[in-house]
């Protein structure tokens, strides 16, 4: 796995949850200056805020609030579920490149 393929991964997280996020600007800074651990803790807090909001929407439906529907439920929910899909394997695919490089001869 090379860091491209990281990078590719990051913008697809960036791009899942900026659809999930309601389209909102993201942060502009030069590459230079973001670290991957800050990209990584910043796409987990979207996905944690993108889960919150799909819950919260979903007991607002069965609490009965005006306003809410069910379709709106459902597409936030499903956001949500994929985020964290993405997350998972992102997860997954930078274990396999640490176990990779650790499995590298010296």
């Amino acid at each position: 796995m090379t860091i491209s393929s990281i990078e590719g991964m990051l913008q697809q997280m960036r791009a899942t949850a900026q659809v999930a996020g309601g389209g909102a600007a993201p942060q502009e800074a030069s590459a230079a200056t973001e670290s991957f651990a800050g990209e990584l803790q910043r796409s987990l807090q979207r996905l944690n805020a993108t889960q919150d909001r799909a819950y919260g929407k979903a007991e607002a439906f069965e609490m009965g609030k005006a306003g809410v529907s069910l379709n709106d439920v459902m597409i936030d929910m499903q956001k949500a579920n994929i985020s964290f899909q993405t997350a998972v394997q992102v997860r997954n695919r930078l274990t396999a490149a640490y176990q990779e490089m650790m499995n590298m001869p010296v």
